[in-house]
């Protein structure tokens, strides 16, 4: 029996999607003080989860339905497509933010750019550097997450195909890669050197569980997540690793936590998506779902319209956010910036984003009328001449 989708636009998922990108934006301006109020001072994990989950759903609702009605070759081609769109703009943009990075660094001489003078003496074989940002291997800091999605999309469409037919061995797969990825110690290579900062061989797994769940997987675990003792686990564990958070950032604190706890936790690997990252994620899912309702009427509040919008336009946000958390970075870095400034700027940043995406969805708006407005018909005119 083939799986249920969903219907009518989810209006919490772009509300979290845009929350995501607001957060990435911020936790992107190094030394940013306003970015203490993002989840990755409060857990173990942050918006990145968010954002990865949230692609695999909406990937799933998009292109699920197509594959049942149209096959596995045309929806197969149109999610190529879109990674081969999502590519385009990743390589846009990194072609800005290179040129961004080149123009600061040579035109201030500051001394405290000295890592993005290292970064940009990677351009001294240029040949080299480009062909393996073609190929996706060199990843410049912050810019390392796109190429996560185009990897994932473009390994999508027989992970989809088998998540129609047999969800459960789909996500048992996903789990045993996963797992392998750990086991083995498997990634993808970067260049120079290192390997890439997110690895899709383990990040796939919380972008096909946000696949599984579009397909019927929320619906299977309704019940339970909506029970009394899902909830208090969730929140205990949330409760938890905010307890664990505090140490990091108070001696006092770190010199209480057990040995033997400190060995087991640490590191909390975001490379290899660590099993307490997606556990905290899914407790955070957890406790949103309990919550949050598709039906609320508040998210059809005016307050949170700049937000939802932003996370409509995902692809073309993200990319602008990428190229203002480095402006916005340069400034507080010239202007030796206190928190007042570095407010002004990230406030500034997001206000640029909302502008954006408020933009592109008046184009979006008029597009659709003039698409949806009749033609007028010659022949109707002519209709007495011809009779």
């Amino acid at each position: 029996m083939p799986p249920v989708i969903p219907s009518g636009r989810d209006l919490r998922l772009d509300l979290f999607r845009g929350l995501a990108l607001w957060l990435i934006f911020l936790d992107h301006i190094p030394s940013n003080m306003v970015a203490w109020i993002t989840l990755k001072n409060y857990g173990f994990s942050d918006a990145a989860e968010i954002f990865v989950f949230i692609s695999g759903y909406t990937a799933a609702f998009v292109y699920g339905r197509e594959m049942l009605n149209r096959g596995f070759v045309v929806s197969g081609a149109r999610i190529l497509r879109r990674a081969w769109q999502v590519y385009v703009a990743h390589i846009f943009i990194f072609m800005i933010y290179m040129a961004e990075l080149a123009y600061v660094t040579t035109t201030f001489e500051n001394p405290l750019f000295s890592e993005e003078i290292d970064l940009l003496s990677s351009l001294k074989e240029p040949g080299s550097t480009l062909v393996q940002a073609l190929l996706l291997m060199f990843q410049p800091p912050n810019l390392d997450i796109l190429p996560l999605y185009i990897v994932l999309l473009a390994g999508f469409p027989p992970v989809l195909w088998l998540l129609l037919r047999r969800p459960t061995l789909a996500l048992g797969a996903s789990v045993a890669l996963y797992a392998l990825t750990w086991k083995y110690e498997l990634a993808l290579t970067a260049y120079p050197r290192g390997e890439w900062f997110f690895n899709p061989l383990a990040w796939q797994l919380i972008f096909v569980f946000g696949a599984w769940c579009a397909l019927g997987g929320a619906a299977r675990l309704a019940a339970a997540i909506r029970s009394r003792t899902a909830l208090a686990l969730a929140i205990a564990y949330l409760v938890f690793a905010f307890a664990i958070s505090l140490t990091w950032y108070s001696d006092a604190l770190d010199r209480r936590v057990p040995q033997w706890l400190t060995d087991f936790i640490y590191p909390v690997d975001k490379t290899n998506l660590d099993v307490l990252r997606f556990a905290h994620f899914v407790a955070l899912a957890t406790v949103t779902v309990r919550f949050v309702r598709r039906d609320s009427a508040w998210l059809e509040w005016p307050v949170f319209r700049p937000i939802i919008i932003c996370g409509q336009h995902s692809l073309e946000i993200f990319c602008l956010g990428e190229f203002l958390s480095l402006g916005g970075y340069f400034v507080n870095v010239e202007l030796s910036a206190g928190f007042w400034t570095q407010l002004v700027v990230s406030a500034s940043g997001i206000l640029i984003m909302i502008a954006t995406a408020a933009l592109l969805d008046w184009y979006k708006s008029i597009e659709g009328r003039s698409r949806a407005k009749p033609q007028p018909a010659n022949a109707a005119a002519s209709t007495k001449g011809g009779e």
